[in-house]
């Protein structure tokens, strides 16, 4: 990974974890465990779900093994970005990410998120592959690259941010 990519990734990752952390300020745990509506999540499961998702997608990385397929067209970063990031297109989470409860407060899902987080940054600030020439699957999107999942993986919190933003103000 060159120095370029390296800290615009490390910059997204932090940009991610401080916008989560900002939105969730505040937020008691009466008011993080209420859904707005039965078929809607509610916060705790929002931070449930990136928690779980953040430790997926990494585990998908760091074992994935070098491909001597041809490169992906580079415009798909910019897509899969954009996409991520877009919530007027509902999606629904594929079953390994959706929320069952693991942990019991906002507090603990919060931690758990975090652990990941600081273990993703570990991962990029340490990483001299070309993690464009690693692929692997993403259970939505299928084969990936490596630094795409990165793009996910740093842009997935911002999106939830949104989210919760929304909750926030249906069960205020």
């Amino acid at each position: 990974m060159d120095a370029p990519d390296k800290a615009r990734l490390l910059a997204d990752l932090e940009a991610g974890r401080s916008a989560l952390i900002a939105a969730l300020t505040g937020v008691s745990e009466d008011r993080a465990s209420r859904n707005p509506s039965p078929e809607k999540w509610s916060i705790l499961q929002c931070v449930e779900h990136l928690a779980i998702v953040e430790d997926n997608l990494l585990s998908r990385i760091t074992a994935a093994q070098p491909s001597d397929a041809p490169p992906m067209d580079p415009r798909r970063e910019t897509l899969i970005v954009a996409r991520a990031l877009d919530r007027t297109r509902p999606r629904q989470a594929p079953e390994v990410a959706l929320p069952t409860g693991r942990f019991p407060t906002l507090s603990a899902a919060l931690q758990h998120f975090l652990a990941g987080r600081e273990r993703t940054l570990r991962f990029v600030e340490q990483c001299t592959d070309d993690l464009r020439r690693r692929r692997t699957t993403h259970p939505v999107i299928g084969e990936v690259t490596c630094h795409e999942v990165l793009l996910l993986i740093a842009t997935h919190p911002l999106r939830h941010v949104q989210q919760i933003e929304e909750i926030k103000a249906a069960v205020s």
